[in-house]
């Protein structure tokens, strides 16, 4: 069973109360359980941590690399146009991600514009509300499934 760890990072504990206008209704529990049921009905191991502290973030990518984790998918959050040391470590770990954002950071303020992982990341979701969450962990299971069937197992 492939290992899929999904980070989300500061203030998204907040989701369901959180600028609404942006974020959505749905609260963030609410999210993750429609990840774990997914991820169980796609053959997936699906971990989810959320932080506000980004050396916790970090933490949990060196982790990942230890656990045999074989995908990320990661909502950076404010994280995104600020730090380089969550970008090293996944860049460090060599683990596979997809970047995702509920609203879209490309029609926002300038400054959530740049993001420090899209370049990096398998692909990047935003926009879509909390079904990002769910797009990516399909798109994580046929990476995995497409990975595995070239390499014979």
């Amino acid at each position: 069973m492939s290992r899929v760890l999904i980070l989300n990072g500061p203030n998204l504990d907040l989701l369901g109360s959180r600028e609404t206008e942006h974020y959505g209704h749905e609260t963030l529990a609410s999210i993750e359980e429609r990840c774990r049921i997914l991820g169980g009905e796609l053959g997936l191991e699906v971990e989810q941590v959320q932080s506000n502290a980004e050396h916790e973030l970090v933490e949990t990518v060196h982790r990942a690399a230890r656990d045999g984790t074989d995908f990320i998918i990661i909502n950076p959050a404010a994280f995104t146009h600020t730090s380089v040391a969550l970008r090293d470590a996944l860049a460090a770990t060599g683990i596979p991600f997809v970047e995702v954002h509920l609203s879209n950071i490309h029609g926002r303020e300038a400054f959530r514009r740049h993001s420090y992982f899209s370049d990096l990341a398998r692909g990047t979701i935003s926009g879509l509300g909390p079904a990002v969450y769910e797009l990516a962990i399909r798109g994580a299971s046929g990476w995995l499934d497409a990975r595995s069937d070239t390499r014979g197992t």
